[in-house]
């Protein structure tokens, strides 16, 4: 990692006497490192001992090996013996058997800040669960991709899922540790937080450290930075989105796609801080799995002023005005509403298939995303 910078967990094992014999429980995956790139979970061990008595793993599981959406099982430390609790199984909650075996639960996940993006909603699930049984939480935190940019719809209460659980916008701008800092606040949680800062760090257009793929599709910082605009073709297999292959979620693609002209019909109205270009790749997963596919790359040229969301609805308004609606959204296996699971909102959707104008989009939920940026306003810990 660049001098200055570290991680919250190297902070907290330096004072390791702080957590004063309790017992410990590590939400980790393999992206949970030290700044020397030993495992959190390894450090841990060393220096609590026996007090670290179980890990807990998010979508994809502990070891990162779990595919997306695949249900993962309870499972034992092969040396140490101890409970690897699956939050991604039959259950997504802490249960009470699970926090029976700890009084403290560290949280170090390397997130994005995006809302879609589920280890948001096991940070949920955590600070509730531990505000319930009377756990202390400390977020070991990290810095995110995402941390500058704040775009998209409010969730609509009425479209809440595990893709869609924390009331916020699509992607919010926050760090592990201020999102758990506003999740204590903004649901009332009366739960003993503390927050592990993430030592050196600023807000920043590029890595502060080597990146560690998050899980299995985000195998870059550039990934985390478009998954907020192109994950919303999970729900369109239309087009693919570039999963499995070196670049995921920085391009689009389809062997029918006419990317000229849709680079072109791309509104210039709206600065989103994203450019796209044509490219041609090979498309590993899929409908269009081993075939070469004419495809739109994205970039993104400007972090600090970078509107992920709008950038996705410019580029579905010129897709569907170059191939048409029914292209886009009538393909055998649209998931209509998971989009809408997705963005949180199923106004975004109709106002697409209305043929509305993306700037009529935009201004229907800036009243909602101005009032979250209030409301963030003290949990905020970088500047």
């Amino acid at each position: 990692m660049k001098r200055g910078v570290r991680p919250g967990i190297d902070l907290l094992l330096m004072n390791p006497a702080a957590l004063r014999k309790a017992r410990v429980g590590l939400v980790c995956h393999p992206a949970s490192v030290t700044s020397s790139g030993t495992h959190s979970s390894i450090a841990l061990r060393k220096a609590l001992g026996k007090q670290l008595t179980c890990l807990l793993g998010p979508e994809h599981g502990v070891t990162g090996r779990g595919g997306a959406g695949e249900k993962m099982g309870h499972s034992r430390h092969a040396r140490w013996n101890i409970p690897i609790f699956s939050l991604y199984g039959d259950t997504r909650r802490p249960t009470p058997e699970m926090l029976r075996c700890l009084d403290v639960i560290i949280f170090d996940l390397q997130d994005l800040g995006a809302r879609s993006y589920t280890y948001v909603s096991t940070l949920r699930y955590i600070l509730e669960a531990a505000a319930e049984h009377d756990k202390q939480v400390i977020v070991a935190d990290r810095p995110i991709p995402l941390a500058s940019a704040v775009d998209g719809p409010v969730l609509n209460p009425r479209f809440q899922s595990f893709v869609g659980c924390i009331p916020s916008p699509v992607v919010y701008g926050m760090t592990p540790g201020e999102t758990a800092l506003w999740l204590q606040k903004t649901l009332m949680l009366d739960v003993d937080l503390q927050i592990a800062r993430a030592e050196g760090y600023r807000r920043q257009a590029r890595p502060p450290y080597r990146w560690v793929p998050s899980s299995p599709a985000i195998v870059s910082w550039d990934s985390g930075l478009c998954f907020p605009i192109t994950v919303f073709f999970e729900a369109l297999p239309a087009l693919d989105h570039a999963r499995g292959t070196r670049n995921p979620f920085q391009a689009i693609g389809a062997p029918w796609l006419n990317t000229a002209a849709v680079c072109g019909a791309i509104r210039s109205g709206a600065a989103t801080g994203v450019s796209f270009s044509p490219c041609r790749y090979r498309a590993t997963l899929g409908a269009y799995r081993g075939q070469m596919v004419q495809g739109i790359k994205l970039r993104v040229n400007n972090p600090i002023d970078f509107t992920p969301i709008k950038a996705a609805v410019l580029l579905l308004d010129a897709l569907q005005r170059v191939h048409g609606k029914d292209e886009i959204w009538g393909t055998p296996g649209s998931r209509p509403a998971f989009f809408d699971k997705l963005m949180g909102t199923d106004a975004v959707r109709k106002g697409l298939l209305k043929g509305e104008k993306p700037e009529r989009i935009f201004t229907a939920w800036k009243a909602k995303t101005d009032a979250f940026l209030k409301s963030r306003d003290t949990c905020l810990l970088y500047s």
